[in-house]
């Protein structure tokens, strides 16, 4: 048990990351929870009455919560929906919000706010979170910091008294129970669970986690080369990925649906491949942590809950 789990009220202190269109439906959270972890649906380009109807049919009393992306979040009745409905609510990118974390409150949730840096580490806490996530350089997707996950963990870790998750490139039993050991409450993982059964179903395209199995950690690349629709926002993604988008001269790679919606997908766009893209997947964001190496086999996200817990799982 850690600060996480009592808190939370899950087994064990391992997050699944929230992750765009591939956690934005909750067969994959809703699995995560259920395994003893703790789960998280993506509310990104969802409108409140969308949101809504997704969280209508989770588990009563599921370990599991709503992220937003502040750069995204145009209704903040979104974010009343989300507290009163889960018990933990998220936001990454931009200052700490106090009024956003008030709201939250408001409605009988905690507040989380994943960070880069010490600063903005002490800015969550001031603005009344209630645990911080640190997300070091070796993340996958959308990238706030520059300094390693240890070293950023270590120095958050003294600077605020909330719980700390640690977030990047953690992909191993092994890894979890680095951050643990270095005093972090819980794990938050990604790209590892891109490859379950769950996400291929609901969210992640399958060429997308085939892509995902055949690569390494140093596949990975760090840019803002996927800068459409979000400009300015440091990702790490597949490098293959950026050779396949430099080889065509379209306007658009596909079409996509995300939060009730169907749109085109603009060449060097932020939105990564769904279960329902169509298109050049190969030449999409396929966003990818440092960690993706131990990514190569596709189970269950139970089976990956409890690998990472450290148990034994029949492959």
């Amino acid at each position: 048990m850690t600060a996480f789990t009592e808190l939370l009220g899950c087994r064990f202190p391992i997050q699944q990351a929230p992750m765009g269109g591939v956690s934005s439906a909750p067969q994959l959270p809703v699995a995560v929870a259920a395994a003893g972890g703790f789960g998280m649906l993506s509310a990104v380009l969802q409108p409140a009455e969308v949101l809504a109807a997704t969280l209508a049919v989770l588990p009563s009393r599921a370990a599991i919560g709503v992220n937003f992306l502040v750069p995204f979040l145009e209704d903040r009745a979104a974010v009343e929906v989300a507290a009163a409905r889960v018990p933990l609510v998220d936001f990454f990118w931009g200052e700490p919000d106090a009024a956003l974390i008030s709201l939250v409150h408001d409605g009988g949730a905690l507040a989380s706010w994943q960070v880069g840096s010490v600063e903005e580490a002490r800015a969550a806490a001031e603005a009344g979170c209630d645990l911080v996530v640190v997300q070091g350089v070796e993340a996958g997707g959308h990238v706030r910091g520059r300094l390693g996950l240890l070293a950023l963990l270590d120095l958050v870790l003294e600077a605020v008294d909330v719980p700390v998750i640690a977030a990047g490139g953690l992909a191993t039993e092994r890894s979890v129970a680095a951050v643990l050991a270095a005093g972090a409450a819980a794990a938050r993982v990604g790209t590892r669970f891109v490859a379950t059964h769950e996400a291929r179903a609901e969210g992640a395209h399958p060429d997308y986690v085939d892509a995902l199995l055949r690569s390494r950690g140093e596949d990975t690349v760090l840019t803002e080369a996927y800068s459409a629709m979000w400009p300015a926002a440091p990702h790490r993604v597949l490098a293959s990925c950026i050779e396949a988008a430099s080889a065509g001269d379209s306007a658009m790679v596909g079409e996509t649906s995300m939060g009730g919606a169907t749109f085109g997908v603009p060449r060097w766009a932020v939105v990564s491949p769904n279960a329902s893209t169509t298109g050049e997947i190969a030449a999409m964001a396929l966003y990818a942590g440092q960690g993706v190496g131990a990514v190569n086999w596709i189970g269950s996200a139970a089976d990956v809950v409890h690998e990472l817990a450290g148990q034994k799982v029949q492959i």
